[in-house]
């Protein structure tokens, strides 16, 4: 992809699943990536896994370990030019037995904490030479699905809350949203048996679930010059769930 090469960027949730694969491209592209992560484990053994990346524990949902965070890229970066605000938590529970903490808990993550790593990105970047802010929703976020009301709710907010700034920060700043459908991530193997996934994989037109990898290189085109007339949109991925 154009325009990659040397850039600063941010990762949340940047050492596991879609994050771990989305560091590892921008890496193969040239780019410098601090991956934050809130697992003690994965943050110390990422360099070892993900090579030339930098981890730094965050929990997003927390506004001083996010400022802590980003001063952290001020440190290590330079700056920020690329956010992908992927980090993000789902409980599988039906609607009625959902508890205050949990449903808050998913909120918290998702969508708080995307718009306060969204906030600290976009400050440096209106105060520099702009940049590019991506966000991990979710068709969950464009359709109802059971079982995930908490997950859903999160995302139609991330959703709306790309299209918002994106208006607010043009043109100096672009802003979108991707929304993947099912994604074979350790998060999804947690969640499915065996069978469970099967039958999901019957109702998708491509007969499968997308790869991280998949996601990732879309982050990747978004993130570069060949990307550059997009913003404020919500892309699908989704093998042709949503069709």
């Amino acid at each position: 992809m154009r325009g990659l090469e040397g850039k600063r960027v941010v990762v949340t949730g940047g050492t596991s699943g879609i994050g771990e694969a989305t560091s590892r491209r921008f890496l193969a592209e040239g780019a410098r990536v601090l991956a934050l992560a809130v697992g003690d484990d994965e943050v110390a053994s990422a360099s070892e896994r993900i090579p030339g990346v930098e981890a730094f524990r965050c929990d997003v949902a927390h506004a001083g370990e996010v400022e802590r965070a980003f001063a952290h890229a001020d440190d290590v970066l330079g700056g920020v030019d690329v956010l992908v605000a992927n980090a993000g938590i789902s409980i599988r529970r039906p609607f009625l037995e959902i508890d205050a903490a949990d449903w808050q808990r998913v909120l918290d993550v998702n969508l708080t904490g995307v718009f306060l790593c969204a906030q600290q990105a976009a400050r440096r970047m209106v105060a520099g030479a702009g940049g590019v802010i991506l966000m991990t929703a979710s068709t969950n976020g464009l359709t109802g699905h059971p079982f995930y009301a908490g997950y859903n709710a999160s995302k139609a907010g991330v959703i709306l809350l790309a299209r918002t700034m994106a208006r607010e920060l043009a043109p100096s700043v672009r802003v979108n949203a991707v929304c993947p459908g099912y994604v074979l991530t350790p998060m999804q193997k947690a969640e499915y048996s065996e069978d469970m996934l099967a039958e999901v994989n019957a109702g998708i037109p491509l007969g499968r679930h997308g790869s991280p990898e998949e996601i990732a290189a879309l982050y990747a085109f978004l993130a570069s010059e060949e990307g550059a007339y997009f913003t404020g949109a919500v892309i699908s991925i989704d093998g042709g769930e949503t069709a």
